[in-house]
């Protein structure tokens, strides 16, 4: 069986229509996980934010041959950067989500804190976290788990952290 290449690039304002679509063929389950709700038409300020990139915020795609199968981004503030990651469902359990946020670090140079905001509920990006960063301070609210954890120097730039794929 031949393996398929899955690409991580920076997202830009061309995939719009891509990132429109990948969000319509998410499952109401994954929908949920990822925005807390449900997205029936995602709007035009939603698809430009998550394409946005500046000297604060930071948007990657997962994509095979032109088709968007994962959406990374990262608001960083200081030296703090809060992350949010969705994979299409087909494509969920094969570490395309850790190659996204491991793309994303590396990418962060100067930041020592990631924080994240999760699904109480969603069972395995909380079994990642803990993996990978086991230190991890977590705290319930409202039914969401909100993440903080230290990221060392050498996760960053030239070593990768330790997710693995």
């Amino acid at each position: 069986m031949q393996r398929t290449q899955v690409d991580i690039r920076p997202a830009g304002p061309d995939d719009a229509d891509g990132v429109r679509k990948f969000l319509l063929d998410l499952s109401l389950h994954t929908q949920t996980h990822r925005f807390f709700a449900g997205l029936t038409r995602p709007t035009n300020t939603l698809i430009r934010a998550m394409l946005a990139r500046d000297d604060r915020r930071d948007a990657l795609l997962a994509t095979v041959d032109s088709l968007v199968i994962g959406h990374a981004m990262a608001y960083r503030k200081g030296d703090e950067a809060e992350i949010a990651v969705v994979v299409a469902d087909a494509w969920q359990g094969q570490g395309v989500g850790s190659r996204l946020i491991r793309e994303l670090l590396d990418r962060a140079i100067g930041v020592r804190w990631l924080t994240m905001d999760v699904m109480g509920e969603n069972r395995r990006v909380l079994a990642m976290i803990n993996k990978a960063w086991p230190e991890a301070e977590m705290a319930v609210e409202h039914g969401s788990v909100q993440v903080r954890a230290t990221l060392a120097f050498a996760e960053q730039s030239s070593v990768r952290p330790p997710l693995m794929v």
